[in-house]
């Protein structure tokens, strides 16, 4: 594969930039409720797009990249102002009385737990690939990003009851995704 020159690279972000800017910042801006952090992180988004350039790192679809690392973004911002958050149950349909921050090892516990966390976090992340997109968008809405069913209701115009269905179906699916995993890296 020929290095693609300062100028090529500039032509590549430009163009992406361009293309993907209007749409990024309307996905950004819908999710997240403070618009200087929407700025914030859609400014983040095109930054790792010119480190990844720089970097000589290709990206073969630059629009799905842009996408995803926005969504990244906007659940470090959630993690970063939330802090408390995984302290709340996992589900409210069905209290177990565990919390997500209950079943992810303590990163204090040493670099072996700190491993297991990074790992059931990372198969969290695929799991959520795995879900139905209106199933992965409730979850992401309600769970990550703190948004009500309400809120949520209102700006899709989807009754509750219907998005309290896909949650519900999210967390199912996510529990039997994640629960061989958490058995094999979680338990001794």
């Amino acid at each position: 594969m020929n290095e693609l020159t300062i100028i090529e690279q500039d032509q590549l972000i430009s163009e992406a930039m361009e293309r993907d800017e209007p749409r990024l910042r309307s996905f950004i801006r819908k999710r997240v409720a403070d618009s200087a952090e929407a700025e914030d992180i859609l400014q983040d988004v095109f930054y790792e797009l010119i480190e990844a350039y720089r970097l000589m790192k290709p990206i073969e679809q630059v629009t799905a990249w842009l996408f995803r690392v926005a969504r990244n973004r906007m659940i470090d911002v959630f993690r970063k102002s939330k802090p408390g958050s995984l302290n709340e149950p996992i589900s409210s349909e069905e209290d177990t009385g565990d919390t997500l921050e209950d079943l992810l090892p303590s990163p204090d516990q040493g670099p072996e737990a700190a491993y297991a966390r990074g790992l059931l976090l990372d198969a969290l992340d695929e799991a959520l690939e795995e879900l139905p997109a209106e199933q992965r968008e409730v979850f992401v809405a309600h769970e990550l990003l703190g948004r009500s069913f309400k809120e949520i209701s209102a700006e899709t115009g989807i009754a509750v009851n219907t998005l309290l269905s896909r949650k519900r179906y999210a967390v199912l699916h996510l529990r039997r995704t994640l629960q061989s995993i958490y058995d094999t890296i979680a338990k001794p």
